[in-house]
């Protein structure tokens, strides 16, 4: 016999010392991603995900989503104060379970003409996506990424592919006074043998869903010298976040949207599943029974407290609105007795005004807020005369017990229109109210 077969050991330890420079894990190299690698993994979450429309009436620029066909990245709308951001306002999960409801939103309400720059009322835009994938806890507008507005980020010299890395963001600025700017991640780099670059993966949501580009060195080159973009590196995430961080919220929630989800099949809400509503606003529960099961009863619960047994024969909608706080479920009862999967949702209060009849430029301003069953996070000032004064006023625990804020003077700098946006959160998601206040002298 071979004394190898007396011990094996020997055999294992030798291939592990061959192999252990190709295997980081095993020669103890830290295997941990770095934060750029992360930030490309977490804005594929958006990029990547496939969904169908279920019917003809799910709006986008142009037209509509087509029936039957499949999508690939989350679909573009700014939505504004009015619709809800995919990733930030609501899960994910939420969206894939609304494009299944023939009766959701996303088939019944149309923001075209109502907010500019949207047409569905879930969707994500190009600064919403990179801050998703550079986890912060806000939006971040596409203007402000750059090292003119923030700290922890430099231009990059020359903007050309050979000195792009993973993680880098593209800015292109509004061509005349009243456009739009974009922004664009680097989320992959090809290298030839010599190390030289050959490709530059970039992704950016834009009409109509989140897309990506491979393009070559060339195409690369003349996509930067075009419109004179520029590109950024962000060499301390903290710093160019500063406390504008995802880990200190609830969302985005990049556990749940990674994860597969299961959709329900006999009943859905008109928002979804997983989603906050508004105390008073209408719930539309649609029975879908999609595998015809045959359904005798809708069940609303309030925690563990029955508000509702509806006898319910057949499919359907069905309208409530609940005026007490807390966290809801509704499943049906099935012909045979059992019970279908619950479509989970919150009922909430969330307000504010402010506490002087005069705003006064360059003076600081108390409002004063409400919340049930949400926790109330920030204050954003958005000024209608200068599109680039934006500025997140993020609330302290003190202040929510006190149900207060002041708005520092430095902030109220901007004569004229200015809208003032409540932004709220609970673990299923975030609401939004807005008041729009005149800065006088």
């Amino acid at each position: 016999m071979s004394p190898l077969h007396h011990t094996p050991h020997l055999v294992v330890t030798a291939i592990l010392t061959l192999f252990a420079p190709f295997l980081p894990e095993l020669s103890g190299q830290d295997t941990t991603p770095t934060w750029q690698q992360q930030s490309v993994e977490y804005g594929r979450i958006m990029s990547q995900v496939t969904w169908t429309p279920v019917a003809g009436t799910m709006p986008k620029r142009g037209g509509y989503f087509t029936q039957g066909i499949d999508y690939t990245g989350t679909p573009y709308s700014s939505v504004r104060s009015t619709g809800r951001y995919i990733g930030f306002d609501i899960f994910l999960k939420t969206f894939l379970a609304a494009v299944q409801n023939p009766q959701s939103v996303l088939y019944t309400e149309n923001l075209y003409g109502k907010v500019s720059n949207a047409e569905c009322y879930y969707g994500k835009v190009c600064s919403t996506y990179t801050s998703y994938a550079l986890r912060c806890g806000m939006q971040v507008p596409s203007w402000l990424h750059g090292p003119e507005h923030r700290k922890g980020v430099t231009r990059v010299e020359p903007p050309s592919a050979q000195f792009a890395n993973i993680g880098d963001v593209i800015f292109r600025p509004p061509s005349t006074k009243i456009s739009g700017s974009h922004i664009e991640l680097v989320t992959g780099l090809t290298k030839d043998g010599e190390g030289e670059v050959t490709h530059v993966r970039v992704e950016e949501s834009r009409p109509q869903t989140t897309r990506d580009t491979n393009y070559d060195v060339e195409g690369f080159n003349a996509h930067m010298a075009s419109n004179e973009r520029e590109l950024y590196r962000i060499t301390d995430l903290d710093a160019w976040r500063g406390e504008n961080r995802a880990d200190s919220f609830l969302f985005p929630n990049y556990e749940e949207d990674s994860a597969t989800p299961v959709i329900n099949r006999v009943l859905l809400l008109d928002r979804g599943d997983w989603v906050p509503y508004y105390q008073g606003q209408a719930v539309k529960f649609n029975v879908m029974d999609r595998d015809s099961e045959g359904v005798e009863a809708l069940v609303i619960m309030r925690g563990d407290q029955i508000v509702e047994r509806i006898e319910q024969l057949g499919k359907g909608v069905t309208e409530r609105s609940f005026s007490i706080g807390g966290d809801y479920t509704a499943h049906c009862v099935m012909s045979d007795g059992s019970k279908s999967a619950a479509c989970e949702f919150s009922v909430c209060d969330l307000d504010f005004s402010k506490l002087s009849d005069e705003v006064t430029l360059g003076e600081p301003l108390e409002i004063r807020f409400r919340s049930d069953n949400m926790k109330v996070i920030v204050l954003r000032l958005v000024s209608q005369g200068s599109r680039k004064t934006r500025h997140n006023v993020f609330v302290s625990e003190e202040e929510r017990e006190k149900g207060r804020v002041v708005i520092p003077a430095d902030q109220m700098q901007d004569q004229g229109k200015m809208q003032v946006w409540l932004i709220g959160e609970n673990r299923y998601g975030r609401l939004k109210k807005r008041r729009d206040l005149e800065v006088g002298r």
